[in-house]
């Protein structure tokens, strides 16, 4: 198969419908579009496409044909997200990608980067799914737990998230504070709800109590610590955030095995781009703190 255009161009028939459809997206005239089609089909020996007043509708081989087409086209379009982060001045898009649970240190961060280089548009993923650096979906992820291994990505250890067990002052003065862990299940607990949490802190916290203990839950870290600041119950907090806030006591001691190390993923291809390297230098610089 050596005629791409070709092929493009009957992608678009089979998602637009029509030829004039198809035609006005691509900016070509509609006859170039019916040729293609033709030549196309020819090539092939089989028709691609049953045709109707309709319009134009794809039959079982050309089904088959489009998903690779669409795939094609999505690698296509990855590749050149890639390329673009590849210049020499720090400008155009900076894809980052972190825990939800860093929003409250990294959005003040990318700020003052920004107004360091304000040529940068700035795009800041958070969630649980890991976005793809091979195909482009962030120039540079910060990842906890194990180190990731993909082949392709180079991987810098950054800082560790330290876990501190939290209530409010308002909690304590109406629940009193636990004295030792066999006090714990006197007591409610704000926590994670999602028994296949990886976070070390979370699994300790389902190994030593009862989900009974657990009477506020959550799928998102930012309720959670939200739930704990208002009373709700004991819960995790990172230890950073919990000692800048003065409604919150530590009601345990910190453990080393609730704590997670972060890494600095960003993939071989975009790691040594001027844009990437400012930033990755940027953000070293910055959350030196962040360690405590």
């Amino acid at each position: 198969m050596d005629n791409w255009d070709e092929i493009k161009t009957a992608y678009q028939v089979a998602r637009c419908g029509t030829v004039s459809g198809a035609a006005e997206f691509l900016g070509v005239h509609h006859a170039t579009v019916i040729r293609h089609i033709d030549a196309l089909e020819g090539r092939l020996g089989v028709k691609l496409f049953q045709r109707h007043a309709r319009g134009y509708t794809a039959t079982e081989a050309g089904e088959d044909l489009f998903r690779v087409a669409q795939a094609t086209s999505d690698q296509f379009s990855q590749l050149a997200g890639r390329i673009k982060g590849r210049g020499t001045d720090v400008s155009g898009e900076l894809v980052v990608t972190s825990l939800v649970s860093l929003a409250a240190r990294m959005a003040p961060l990318l700020a003052e980067f920004q107004k360091q280089h304000p040529d940068v548009i700035l795009r800041y993923l958070t969630g649980e799914r890991l976005f793809r650096l091979e195909y482009g979906e962030a120039h540079v992820a910060i990842r906890a737990g194990s180190a990731p291994d993909q082949p392709d990505n180079v991987v810098q250890p950054f800082v560790t998230q330290r876990m501190g067990l939290y209530a409010s002052r308002a909690y304590v003065a109406e629940h009193g504070a636990p004295t030792s862990v066999d006090d714990y299940a006197k007591h409610r607990f704000v926590g994670y709800d999602n028994d296949d949490s990886r976070a070390p802190f979370n699994r300790w916290l389902r190994e030593k109590f009862p989900q009974a203990v657990l009477t506020f839950r959550s799928s998102d870290v930012r309720a959670l610590e939200q739930a704990v600041i208002a009373g709700a119950g004991i819960g995790f907090v990172p230890v950073l955030e919990a000692q800048h806030n003065d409604a919150l006591v530590e009601v345990f001691p910190q453990q080393e095995n609730w704590s997670a190390p972060l890494w600095l993923v960003t993939h071989v291809d975009l790691h040594r781009t001027n844009k990437v390297q400012t930033f990755l230098s940027f953000l070293k610089e910055h959350s030196q703190a962040w360690d405590v």
